[in-house]
C-alpha cells in the first residue's frame, strides 16, 4: 500500500511538471512549481508536527494548538494546498510568458516586472483565504480545526513560494543558455 502511494505521488508529480512544461514550453517552469510546492507541502507538515511537540506548553493553549494528527483532514488540507499553491504560481508563470512575448528567455526585468503586477492579486486573494481561514479556525469545531491550521500555514507558505521561490527559479539556467 506504502509502495502504491509513493508510485502515486511520483506519477502525479511527474504530471505536473510535463503540463506545466508543455504549456510553458519549458522544462524550467515545471521544476520551478514542483519545488515550490514541496516547500509548501513540507513547511506544512513540518508545523503541523511542531505545533504537536508545543500544544502542551503553557502559551499554546491562547493559539489553539494541539497535538494534530494526519488525518483524513489533513490530508484534505494537504490536497488543497497543492492545488492553491500550484494555481498562484501559474498566474505568476502565465504573466512571466505574456511579458517575455517573443523573448526566448525570461530576464530578471521580465520575471521582476511579471511578479509585481501579479503581487497586489495574489496578496489581496491570499488575504481573503486567510481571513475566512483564521474564522474557521477560532471558531470552528475540533472537526476542522486541524484543517484551517494546516491551510492556514499552506496559504501563507504557498503565496511567499509563487513570488519568491518559483518565480526566481525560472532563471536558472537561462543565463547559460544566453551566453552560449
Amino acid at each position: 500500500m506504502k509502495l502504491d502511494a509513493f508510485l502515486a505521488i511520483g506519477l502525479s508529480l511527474l504530471a505536473v511538471v510535463g503540463y506545466i512544461s508543455i504549456r510553458f514550453r519549458s522544462f524550467r517552469y515545471g521544476l520551478a512549481a514542483i519545488v515550490a510546492l514541496t516547500h509548501d507541502v513540507l513547511i506544512a507538515l513540518g508545523l503541523v508536527a511542531l505545533a504537536g511537540l508545543v500544544a502542551d506548553q503553557g502559551g499554546a493553549s491562547a493559539f489553539l494548538l494541539s497535538d494534530f494528527r494526519i488525518d483524513l483532514a489533513i490530508v484534505a488540507a494537504i490536497l488543497t494546498i497543492v492545488g492553491y499553491s500550484l494555481n498562484d504560481t501559474i498566474v505568476v508563470f502565465d504573466r512571466i510568458r505574456e511579458n517575455r512575448g517573443r523573448l526566448a528567455f525570461g530576464t530578471p526585468t521580465v520575471i521582476n516586472d511579471s511578479v509585481n503586477q501579479t503581487l497586489s492579486r495574489t496578496v489581496l486573494t491570499s488575504f481573503t483565504t486567510t481571513m475566512a481561514l483564521l474564522t474557521i479556525y477560532f471558531l470552528g469545531g475540533d472537526g476542522v480545526h486541524g484543517f484551517a491550521f494546516t491551510m492556514l500555514i499552506g496559504v501563507l507558505v504557498g503565496t511567499y513560494s509563487s513570488i519568491a521561490i518559483a518565480a526566481p527559479l525560472v532563471l536558472v539556467g537561462e543565463g547559460k543558455q544566453q551566453a552560449a
